[in-house]
């Protein structure tokens, strides 16, 4: 007897249904274990990770894939999946604070998931601009910001792939 459990976030022939949509991963998966030649993350478990030990042994392996991961290649197209907006006078006096906080966060973030970065930080009029290579990291740097700092804090999720846009104010 064949029961529906495609609600369960399976098919029916045991299988992993697709979740994501990512454009940067590859549908047919990728072979383990594999290293990004421009990060150096490893690829193992069905995970990223950044461990420079790890690399250096199964560099020298024959039986490595070695690519670009998908965070590197968002990097280079310039492919944003998160967008943090901050604005008002109050940002721009505590600005350098602000950048290391972000910048902070961007590294804790990394440490755990290597997909997890900043494409760049660029000052658009009066606006800081921040564009991340996951819509999750862009939620977190806005809730950490909006923990340390107060503010008015605006999140919205949109669109097939993913799309987070946060919006950050705060005036003296």
């Amino acid at each position: 007897m064949q029961r529906d459990v495609s609600r369960f976030g399976i098919s029916d022939k045991r299988g992993r249904k697709t979740t994501s949509t990512d454009p940067f991963l590859p549908h047919e998966g990728i072979k383990e274990p594999s290293l990004c030649t421009t990060c150096k993350a490893v690829f193992q478990h069905k995970r990223w990770t950044h461990d420079s030990e790890t690399y250096r042994k199964l560099e020298l392996s024959p039986k490595v894939n070695k690519l670009t991961c998908p965070a590197c290649q968002k990097v280079d197209a310039g492919y944003a999946e998160g967008i943090v907006t901050l604005r008002g006078s109050y940002l721009w006096e505590h600005e350098e604070e602000i950048r290391h906080i972000l910048k902070n966060e961007e590294n804790k973030a990394y440490a755990k998931n290597p997909l997890e970065r900043i494409i760049r930080m660029t000052r658009q009029k009066d606006e800081l601009v921040i564009e991340t290579t996951e819509e999750k990291l862009a939620e977190h740097l806005g809730r950490v910001l909006h923990r340390a700092h107060q503010g008015e804090l605006k999140i919205s999720w949109a669109g097939n792939p993913a799309m987070c846009r946060v919006s950050w104010e705060r005036t003296l």
